[in-house]
């Protein structure tokens, strides 16, 4: 009895519990969450979080050091990151006479900052979806290696475009 009970209960869990996660892209915001991300308690709208012609708080986050994201903080560049993403350079700041890991550092001026070379952020100026373009002439009649080398073709016929009008354009896989 005690069994039927414990399975009675976790299959009633299991329907009732319900995820709502998921990646939400940029740009489609407004189109398709936005009304759902309102009646959850949002106060801003879709634009004010990316815009791609106006400032927006896409403007704010950065790639950091193409691993990690973080946010500018201030007009003079501060970055906020995640301990995780900085550790590499904060332990090759750190000696046996100044752990930084064990201490901490701060930095009172600019002239205080310490340098961490090859570290930088890249800012999102735009997210488009090329999904069509990559996926052109693909079908399923295909073999498997065939779509695969249309699809790394198409890939990078997209990524040369874009670079032709920019200064560092990642293309990335978002599923």
């Amino acid at each position: 009895m005690k069994k039927l009970f414990i399975v009675f209960s976790v299959l009633l869990f299991s329907i009732l519990a319900r995820a709502d996660e998921g990646m939400w892209l940029p740009q489609l915001l407004d189109a398709l969450n936005e009304k759902r991300m309102k009646s959850l308690g949002m106060k801003m709208d879709a634009s004010d979080i990316y815009n791609v012609n106006k400032g927006s708080l896409k403007d704010a986050i950065v790639s950091f050091g193409g691993f990690c994201t973080g946010e500018v903080i201030s007009d003079k560049g501060l970055v906020l990151t995640n301990h995780h993403c900085g550790f590499d350079a904060i332990q090759n700041h750190s000696t046996l006479d100044h752990n930084f890991i064990r201490d901490g550092f701060w930095a009172k001026t600019n002239a205080e900052e310490l340098p961490n070379a090859g570290l930088f952020v890249t800012f999102i100026v735009r997210i488009e979806d090329v999904t069509d373009a990559v996926l052109k002439n693909v079908n399923n009649s295909l073999a498997e290696n065939i779509r695969q080398s249309l699809v790394d073709k198409n890939a990078k016929q997209q990524l040369n475009e874009v670079k032709k009008k920019a200064t560092r354009a990642p293309l990335s896989v978002l599923f």
